[in-house]
């Protein structure tokens, strides 16, 4: 067909199979002139040393699947041998490139697996099957402990170091659906459509309980999750920021959340005896609390502004008709004493409200509860409610950034309609996700493909990347301080 007869459109796609042809032929060009350095060198070594005929393999690039050609090397003097070829180079024995299950490692990270793998298709013209990419994942999340660990502190920080702390739920599996899951599956013959494979599969699944008032269907597990940033005083004396902003998640205990947050903090200058500023925003949960005064003494923690304000609200309706001009009124005018650091008077006001409500009658039980609840939040925490001089300082009273950051990282991908997770499996994928959107990615991959490079180098033995079991959670900051 002549060029002049094509629209932009069809002729846009014609080259896109050869520059992926062409990708393949650079890619067996060089594994030929690999083969040959590294046979001639091999066979140098040692007198003893011996090497078998040409054996090919197909491996998984980018580009598609390349099939080369190497030799198998092995000592007369000793039993066992390799592939030089697979190892030098750094080819896993599971037969897919670093940088394609880079790609589909971030991916996942960004979707779901099937979205995942469907994207992969669309840009690459193929794909690994999407249990791979699973596997991929936990293989990769077995290095992002030591990854996080090893990792240098940011260069050019701030003057003052801000945590924000925060929690949410995911749905996870309860151990019925796990036990549906893992059942032994024999052979199963397909339905002739789709509409009457459905059929099929409920069937099969039977019918579902009916739930009970109360009842909960998401199973939720916590996840804790630290972002921490610096801010560095300006000119005009505003603090500017955020600078170096990180971000780390986690389905470990809520400790090990914190001890992570110390250790970064020491790794940016922020020791206890630094002497340099720590401020800690949460929205008062009484273990982060307790671990936070724990690994935390001198810093200074404050309640988020906006948690406060909505037990207020719910002091408020105790007294007033929802959505009432009395309630309005009532609770504008409690932030500005909030914003004063007048706490107490709030408390004083809360406390003759509950005095006038009579201990008896129509719906009193539950308003007196509410308001009780709401004095005591307060009282429990004035101490951390400064929010007049806090301002005056220029620092932080709300916890934007981390509630920002619960959506980004954790709900926007693992708290999805139908998603039903374990732990540990989890786990992997939101580390990830966490060094991805922490702009990591790249370094976390260079690290894993040098750490895997001189494992197999040093035991001259091919290694698996990915793997079909996750690790255990996290025990950093457990069971000791550090």
């Amino acid at each position: 067909m002549k060029c002049g007869t094509l629209s932009f459109f069809k002729f846009e796609g014609l080259p896109v199979p050869k520059v992926y042809g062409l990708g393949k032929l650079f890619i067996s060009l060089f594994l030929t002139h690999r083969l040959n350095l590294s046979q001639s060198e091999s066979l140098k070594k040692d007198s003893d040393t011996k090497c078998q005929g040409l054996k090919s393999r197909l491996f998984g690039t980018i580009f598609g699947k390349v099939r080369y050609w190497r030799t198998y090397i092995y000592s007369t003097a000793s039993s066992g041998g390799y592939y030089p070829l697979d190892i030098e180079p750094g080819l896993p024995l599971d037969g897919f490139s670093m940088a394609l299950r880079s790609h589909a490692a971030r991916l996942a990270t960004k979707m779901s697996y099937s979205q995942a793998v469907s994207v992969l298709v669309i840009f690459l013209n193929w794909t690994p099957c999407q249990k791979t990419v699973e596997e991929t994942v936990l293989g990769l999340g077995r290095h992002t402990q030591q990854w996080f660990e090893s990792a240098p502190a940011p260069e050019n920080d701030g003057d003052v170091l801000i945590i924000f702390a925060d929690s949410w739920g995911n749905p996870m599996a309860t151990e019925e659906e796990l036990k549906k899951r893992r059942v032994k599956r024999g052979p199963d013959k397909k339905a002739a459509s789709q509409r009457h494979r459905g059929r099929k599969k409920r069937k099969k699944r039977g019918r579902e309980k009916r739930k009970k008032k109360g009842d909960k269907s998401k199973n939720a597990k916590m996840a804790t999750i630290i972002v921490i940033h610096t801010l560095k005083r300006g000119d005009d004396g505003r603090l500017e920021g955020p600078i170096n902003k990180k971000v780390y998640a986690s389905y470990a205990p809520k400790r090990h959340a914190i001890a992570i947050a110390r250790r970064e903090a020491d790794k940016r200058g922020f020791t206890e005896d630094s002497g340099k500023q720590v401020r800690v925003v949460t929205d008062g949960d009484n273990d982060l609390e307790r671990y936070i005064e724990e690994f935390f003494p001198s810093a200074i923690h404050t309640i988020d502004v906006f948690h406060v304000t909505e037990y207020i609200w719910e002091a408020g309706r105790s007294l007033y008709k929802e959505g009432s001009e009395e309630l309005e009124q009532w609770v504008e005018e409690l932030p500005d004493a909030l914003y004063d650091s007048r706490v107490s008077d709030i408390i004083k006001e809360l406390e003759r409200r509950l005095r006038l409500i009579p201990k008896k009658g129509p719906g009193n039980k539950g308003r007196r509860e509410r308001l009780t609840k709401a004095i005591r939040y307060l009282k429990h925490r004035i101490d951390k409610m400064d929010y007049k001089n806090l301002q005056e300082q220029d620092l932080e009273i709300s916890s934007g950034a981390v509630e920002g950051a619960v959506k980004n990282v954790i709900a926007k991908r693992f708290d999805n309609g139908g998603m039903r997770w374990i732990k540990e499996r989890s786990e992997a994928l939101l580390q990830l996700r966490c060094i991805e959107v922490n702009d990591d990615w790249d370094e976390f991959i260079s690290y894993v493909h040098g750490k895997f490079c001189n494992l197999t180098q040093q035991n001259q033995k091919n290694l698996f990347l990915k793997s079909s079991k996750a690790d255990p959670l996290p025990r950093f900051g457990i069971n000791r301080r550090y």
